[in-house]
């Protein structure tokens, strides 16, 4: 069994109400809880840095266990995109702040539960100042910059870091605490992915009960860290097949040479993130990867209405295309594009779209490296058309 993360003077003077009694009475009767572990839960502070996907069901689960304190960093609305996963907002909330919707769900689920909202993006500038007054993170994004920076600002606070991440079908959870022996993040990915290699869940999906089974493994690893029972994810980490619906158990182990958590650390205060993690920044002239050729929704409707010659190649997947598409494209997805090059001429003036813009940009530095010098990248993408073009068109 493990030590209680909280000092025992944190929770020596925390009474339980009769209420609060009959609502945690089936923790009370549990010997490994009891009356004192119940006191424990409430006198913690947890840090859930996302009100989305995996956030729903930490902040209900921890909400309904009595977590006293509970603080939520998100800067994003409700989208209708949502609502098939994020189960702590309805229909009613599109367009509301994600913590303001979190707020008034929590507080329906639990009113003794005191509710902080950071209303802001997690940057390098305001992560220490928010973290550090609370006892255990809970990462539930889906950034590599904010993946990143939760990781080293819990290292540097000797806070536990309960990480995490799914896609598609599959996710994964375990607990990242070097001050209680074992790895980081960093011991695992010192170096992010290069830009593009590592689909969004926005870009290839997630089964909407996924971060449901994800994320309440990370509520139990934090009661667990708070109680002081059981044996945390420290060091192992839990991978979850959906499809195949089994569970695998990895060993991870502290690098020694991690730039963060060793003994000889190189990395010793808060970077700049999203340059770390290939995010576009401010550049030198020299430095800079040329802009590829861009064209606007609205210009692009004007010029076909106008009837001039384009053509329009649509780089996502059939099951995208599928979806939502703009009459007289060609479908051609972004992986098939060096193998269907001698389907396109390069005489033509090609506009290549995609969901958002990225894969599409990439198709276009693709041909470009073949010689085509007429390709031109739809800005926005298919969403952007939805939004400002055709409205009537369906939004994914």
């Amino acid at each position: 069994m493990s030590k209680s993360i909280l000092d025992a003077s944190r929770h020596g003077s925390v009474e339980l109400s009769n209420d609060e009694i009959a609502r945690y009475s089936r923790h009370l009767i549990m010997p490994e809880v009891t009356m004192d572990g119940q006191r424990r839960i409430k006198a913690a502070k947890v840090l859930c840095i996302g009100a989305g996907g995996l956030g729903s069901p930490i902040g209900l689960y921890l909400a309904a266990a009595g977590v006293g304190t509970l603080g939520l960093v998100d800067f994003d609305v409700v989208d209708y995109s949502n609502l098939q996963r994020q189960i702590l907002h309805g229909t009613k909330d599109v367009g509301r702040k994600k913590i303001a919707s979190a707020r008034d769900r929590i507080k329906d689920v639990n009113p003794n539960v005191q509710v902080e909202l950071h209303d802001a993006f997690f940057t390098s500038e305001n992560a220490r100042e928010i973290v550090e007054g609370y006892d255990i993170v809970i990462d539930g994004t889906d950034n590599f910059p904010t993946r990143y920076l939760s990781n080293d600002i819990c290292v540097f606070l000797k806070k536990p870091n309960i990480y995490g991440s799914i896609f598609r079908f599959d996710g994964q959870c375990t607990v990242f605490a070097p001050h209680l022996g074992g790895p980081c993040y960093r011991c695992l990915y010192p170096e992010p992915p290069p830009p593009g290699m590592v689909p969004s869940c926005a870009e290839g999906g997630v089964l909407g009960v996924l971060p449901g089974v994800i994320g309440v493994m990370q509520a139990i690893e934090a009661i667990k860290l708070i109680v002081g029972i059981g044996e945390p994810l420290i060091g192992r980490l839990v991978h979850f097949d959906a499809l195949k619906m089994k569970f695998r158990e990895f060993k991870i182990r502290k690098d020694p040479k991690c730039p963060v958590c060793s003994e000889n650390p190189t990395i010793t205060e808060l970077i700049d993130y999203e340059q770390f993690c290939g995010i576009p920044q401010a550049k030198d002239a020299h430095d800079a990867e040329p802009p590829v050729p861009e064209i606007q929704v609205t210009e692009l409707k004007a010029r076909m209405d106008r009837g001039d010659r384009l053509v329009l190649v649509d780089v996502r997947e059939p099951f995208e295309w599928d979806i939502a598409r703009i009459a007289g494209s060609k479908l051609i997805p972004l992986g098939d594009i060096s193998s269907r090059m001698s389907e396109l001429d390069s005489a033509d003036e090609l506009v290549f779209i995609c969901k958002l813009g990225p894969r599409s940009e990439t198709a276009v530095r693709e041909l470009q490296k073949a010689g085509f010098t007429k390709a031109l990248n739809l800005v926005g993408g298919i969403l952007e058309w939805a939004k400002k073009v055709d409205t009537s068109m369906p939004r994914y």
